[in-house]
């Protein structure tokens, strides 16, 4: 992508040392002496001490400039770098990554909403619905590919297990991106942090903890809500008592899956029905693709169209996923700055958003608890 078609404030992710699936082949490396993926850079791998078990906490929408926020003091003092969340920055691609160690172009996993012309839908991939709310068939346990990363550390002679709240389990996400790593239901916040705690005693594991709570208040209160400044302090606290708990012979560290915008509703565009003929829309409402003309509708909505031999690299280096060339788009609009776009099917009353390439969205941080 030339400087000239990019967007304004457009950060292209660094698959080379400081994203999301850098940091899992980093963890790895550390349990199991190797991983077929590229590692962070020496620089930002230095920053992590070695331990006898990982425990490594996602935090769902918390992206590195919300640790700005007074609620997330106590987080923010152990941050230690900015990593770069995958494009399109949005939860399933991201997690796709840990699960891999792959950047989505080798995973396969291209967006939050996502075209498969093998089933000739396009499905919702947190809920492996229709946009319609329908549900599929699509067998999810396999969509990744294999060996994944808990596979290869339970063959290394370590093991991954995932710590979730309770209504995960089974769920087509969960078995999509947790195949071959032991799962952890926790019925409550106090349940995680203890469960967290008992399984961490063991050596040789990579614990991965997830929390939602961010995502979920920015999404639907926005920044300025107290219900999210509530939920900056719940993250605080698990992560706080964890610290604070954790023998020092545990790593713990911590990371986020996207960052977060809010767009009030006057910043919202809904395209026209008649634009939907003969185009195909999918991802997410900051980078919208589009399977068909998406040139000339660009000229009607705020936003900049980039076809896809121009911004192919965005969701990583090769070797491309098989089914890379059918699932991809023929180009992506990115919405302009402060302004979301939503096709026929879109949530407007979700006041937080991302899945675009700001440095809001991209950017996320490492968290790394002190030695001493």
């Amino acid at each position: 992508m030339s400087p000239e078609t990019a967007p304004v404030h457009f950060v292209p992710p660094r698959y080379d040392g400081a994203s999301l699936p850098n940091l899992v082949a980093t963890l790895e490396e550390r349990l199991v002496g190797e991983s077929p993926y590229p590692v962070l850079s020496a620089e930002i791998a230095s920053r992590i001490p070695h331990g006898k078990t990982y425990v490594l906490v996602v935090m769902d929408g918390l992206g590195a400039h919300q640790l700005n926020h007074s609620a997330a003091a106590d987080v923010a003092a152990h941050s230690v770098a900015t990593l770069d969340a995958p494009f399109p920055t949005t939860t399933t691609v991201s997690l796709a990554c840990l699960a891999t160690a792959q950047p989505p172009s080798q995973h396969g996993l291209l967006g939050y909403t996502m075209h498969l012309p093998d089933h000739d839908m396009v499905v919702n991939t947190i809920r492996w619905t229709t946009l319609r709310g329908q549900a599929t068939d699509i067998a999810t346990d396999d969509f990744l590919p294999g060996p994944n990363t808990w596979e290869r550390i339970r063959a290394g002679g370590s093991e991954a297990i995932t710590v979730q709240p309770g209504h995960f389990a089974g769920s087509g996400l969960s078995r999509l991106l947790y195949r071959g790593c032991r799962f952890e239901p926790a019925q409550s916040d106090q349940e995680l942090i203890e469960a967290t705690m008992q399984l961490a005693v063991e050596p040789d594991r990579l614990i991965v903890v997830y929390v939602p709570h961010v995502d979920f208040a920015a999404h639907v209160h926005g920044q300025d809500h107290p219900e999210y400044a509530a939920a900056l302090r719940t993250v605080a606290t698990i992560w706080s008592t964890l610290a604070a708990r954790l023998p020092h012979t545990v790593t713990l560290l911590g990371t986020a899956d996207h960052g977060h915008i809010d767009f009030p509703r006057n910043r919202q565009f809904r395209i026209d029905a008649a634009d939907h003929k003969d185009r195909i829309f999918y991802g997410d409402g900051r980078a919208m693709m589009v399977k068909g003309d998406g040139a000339q509708l660009a000229t009607r909505v705020p936003a900049t169209w980039i076809p896809i031999s121009e911004m192919v690299d965005l969701w990583g280096p090769g070797p491309r996923h098989p089914l890379f060339t059918d699932r991809a788009p023929d180009g992506v609009l990115f919405a302009d700055d402060g302004w979301l776009l939503l096709h026929r099917h879109a949530n407007d009353r979700l006041i937080g958003n991302h899945g675009g390439m700001t440095p809001e969205e991209v950017g996320v941080p490492l968290l790394v608890r002190p030695t001493t």
